[in-house]
């Protein structure tokens, strides 16, 4: 029994080394919403409804719980940048300007990425001192599908050799310069493309959260010293968005089956051809999809970059986040 007890006592003090030595603190769900304090709910169950994405339900619990704590976090760290801007900016005897807070946004298709992002706008915009912030995703700095398919990369769409990596961080390049009117192309998921010749505008806004698969990705080391910088090096703060890999195969097929019943039935959409599958077929499609693309993509590309997030946020099998995990300072 001695041994069971010794190899029980080391197996205890190895846990409590790993946690020790791990760079973020971490938090129960009941542990995380005490931490709201007394921030104000600004949402409603209308308000929330909108925000939604398709099969990616979110409560006012998960709200008041979750996020509500979190913007009270950003709002904090928001308020601490401004004020190290100002005062830099009073040392360098420079003219005042207005550099926006980058939120990155990172996680797998089907995490709910969409969901957290528009949750995360309209309750930072409550914010006294955030009421203007602005969402871009690094769809719109996908390739077109004609560059793709004539270097043979549409399988490998969301990959990061499908993006045009150089128009994105010139774009937050200019953002966080305090440029104004920046222009970032337009993705349309009906058309499955990038919509030619439309933009939307960001105006140095307060805050500016960019969500996309890729974000939190490295770039390759150069061979010369000369740097290259990084998507997430223009990030004030970044949120990885986690999930079984078994839940998040079993959320995509899901929302496929109920786009094949909506959008696909669209003329004009790229996937019209998956509109008139059986059930069987139709999901057949959807985790061949998964598997071949997807999921490679993930685990090629996507998951190894949870460790450079600040924050990580893990999800159930309902949707919900149970577990919350902050870098430490």
């Amino acid at each position: 029994m001695s041994g069971i007890g010794d190899y029980l006592s080391y197996e205890a003090e190895a846990d409590a080394l790993a946690e020790a030595l791990s760079p973020y603190r971490v938090f129960s769900r009941q542990e995380w919403a005490a931490l709201r304090a007394d921030t104000p709910m600004t949402l409603t169950a209308d308000d929330l409804q909108k925000l939604q994405s398709l099969s990616d339900p979110i409560s006012l619990d998960e709200v008041v719980a979750i996020y509500l704590p979190l913007t009270r976090l950003l709002s904090l760290y928001v308020a601490a940048t401004q004020g190290l801007f100002k005062a830099t900016q009073r040392f360098l005897m420079a003219e005042d300007g207005k550099v926006p807070y980058v939120i990155g946004l990172a996680g797998s298709v089907s995490a709910g990425k969409s969901t957290t992002a528009r949750v995360l706008k309209a309750l930072l915009s409550r914010w006294p001192n955030t009421p203007k912030v602005e969402l871009v995703t690094t769809d719109g700095f996908l390739l077109p599908n004609a560059e793709l398919e004539a270097a043979g990369l549409m399988e490998r769409k969301g990959f990061p050799e499908s993006y045009d990596g150089t128009a994105l961080i010139r774009f937050l390049s200019d953002i966080k310069a305090g440029k104004h009117h920046v222009e970032a192309p337009v993705y349309s998921h009906l058309v499955y493309d990038v919509v030619k010749g439309e933009k939307i505008t960001v105006d140095r806004p307060d805050i500016l959260i960019v969500e996309g698969l890729n974000v939190l990705l490295p770039n390759r080391l150069p061979k010369s010293s000369k740097p290259i910088p990084f998507v997430s090096d223009f990030f004030d703060f970044s949120i990885y968005l986690d999930a079984p890999e078994d839940d998040l195969e079993r959320w995509y097929v899901n929302r496929f089956m109920r786009l094949r019943d909506t959008a696909f039935r669209d003329p004009r959409s790229f996937f019209r051809k998956y509109a008139e599958l059986s059930d069987d077929a139709a999901e057949a499609m959807a985790r061949d999809i998964w598997h071949r693309i997807n999921l490679t993509n993930l685990r090629e590309n996507i998951e190894p970059t949870r460790p450079r997030a600040d924050l990580i946020l893990t999800k159930g099998g309902h949707h919900s986040i149970t577990e919350v995990a902050l870098r430490k300072l």
